[in-house]
């Protein structure tokens, strides 16, 4: 089946689906296998419930048909239409990855670009080999610019979806500790999310970094790179003012652009999302105008206020290098009275229990009084002392926790996604 064939079948579709309960009527369907399913089994299922055309790669599950397309892979037939249509459409793409604020950087960039373009951004967590072309193949006529989130836990995936989103320019927010039982190390992941920078280097793309950020600086030294940062000689300066009011305060041209958002880690994704907007020639009042609208969501760096007491949900992911940094950002906080409750943190390998030791010793160096971990991982660590308490899981958290007793200023609540740590929220609003 060659491309064009497959193409003019999404032109006339609804657009793309996966998942036949999420089918819309004149869907394309794509048949992609996992470890345990087989798209190709729902292909039938997808024609009787409306889909105009199937793409399988096992032509015997469905009845030959104009609206059946085989190919050879699925997969791969998916990731090259993207692309091709990424192609047809020939507008800017910015692609975004990075080890920590990835997510909050992208929200923040599409607010600044979305002031004088039409933009699409990645929704959700769609930042993999599926994710990236299923957003891609969202674009329209009528987008101006795309902003791709992608995410790695591998050498070479940046690499690949590189290869599908064709981007012409570049963001990484960070080199941390994370995803390291796939990478292996700290240089692990900085070679593989420095595939970013090889890709845009070898197609004439731009590299935005911070030049703040000596890693950023190093890894980037042989590249052509805009830089953003706090010193006059960056090509754009902007400057984090420390300020005792609630959220951050930066500085860029003379003029003040204040955020909702908590924690210093934070400041260096707002100062990325204004370098984005001076890049693209957005007014800077209406910068100023985005990045005071934007408020954290979806638990990350979330907050939420329950009576006396100000929550720091960020329950969606964790790492080392994210939970120190959030770690750090609680001690500057003005309260006089803080907890911690640190869920466990997944994908580290060989390095899971040193980092969780780590972690624990980060919260002694920063005098925390009370603080809760959750999770087989933390449990393990052999560090004991009388302000650290450790409970196995969620529940046997539970059993001891008194929502009456609760009377802290300020907690941190943080843990990697499948601690789903969110459900305390309900419990604490029920006190």
């Amino acid at each position: 089946m060659d491309i064009q064939t497959l193409y003019n079948a999404f032109l006339q579709s609804s657009g793309v689906c996966i998942d036949t309960r999420k089918l819309q009527k004149n869907a394309l369907f794509f048949a992609l296998k996992g470890l345990t399913f087989d798209g190709n089994h729902f292909a039938k299922k997808a024609l009787q419930d409306g889909a105009a055309f199937v793409v399988v790669d096992d032509e015997k599950v469905v009845d030959p048909s104009p609206q059946v397309i085989v190919v050879e892979n699925s997969l791969l037939a998916l990731q090259k239409l993207a692309t091709h249509h990424r192609k047809n459409l020939n507008i800017p793409i910015i692609a975004l990855t990075g080890s920590n604020g990835k997510t909050t950087t992208k929200e923040l960039v599409r607010e600044v670009l979305a002031m004088k373009f039409n933009v699409l951004a990645t929704e959700g967590n769609l930042n993999n080999h599926i994710g990236v072309p299923l957003t891609l193949l969202q674009l329209k006529d009528q987008h101006q610019i795309g902003i791709i989130e992608m995410g790695a836990n591998h050498l070479k995936e940046i690499e690949l979806l590189c290869s599908i989103a064709l981007p012409n320019e570049g963001y990484i927010t960070n080199f941390g500790k994370a995803h390291l039982e796939g990478f292996g190390s700290e240089a692990g992941v900085i070679e593989g999310k420095s595939e970013l920078y090889q890709f845009l280097t070898k197609n004439q793309g731009q590299i935005l970094i911070n030049g703040d950020d000596p890693e950023q600086v190093e890894q980037t030294k042989n590249y052509n790179t805009v830089q953003f940062g706090s010193l006059d000689s960056h090509m754009i300066q902007i400057i984090h003012v420390p300020n005792n009011e609630e959220g951050l305060l930066l500085n860029c041209e003379g003029l003040d652009f204040r955020s909702p958002l908590h924690g210093s880690y934070n400041a260096k994704n707002i100062a990325a999302a204004i370098a984005f907007g001076i890049i693209y020639k957005v007014p800077l009042r209406n910068i100023q105008t985005a990045i005071a609208s934007y408020q954290a969501k979806n638990n990350r760096s979330q907050l939420i206020s329950i009576k006396n007491t100000h929550f720091i949900l960020d329950a969606y992911n964790a790492n080392p290098s994210s939970m120190e940094v959030a770690l750090n950002a609680l001690a500057e906080n003005q309260s006089t009275k803080k907890a911690v409750i640190m869920g466990d943190m997944l994908e580290l390998g060989e390095h899971t229990k040193d980092e969780h030791e780590y972690i624990l010793n980060v919260c002694l160096r920063l005098k925390f009084k009370h603080v809760f971990t959750i999770g087989e991982q933390f449990k393990k660590t052999t560090l004991k002392h009388q302000d650290i308490y450790k409970f196995e899981n969620l529940e046997a958290f539970l059993e001891v926790f008194n929502p009456q007793a609760f009377t802290f200023e300020t907690v941190l609540i943080k843990g990697s996604r499948s601690m789903k740590l969110e459900r305390l929220i309900p419990l604490l609003k029920s006190k």
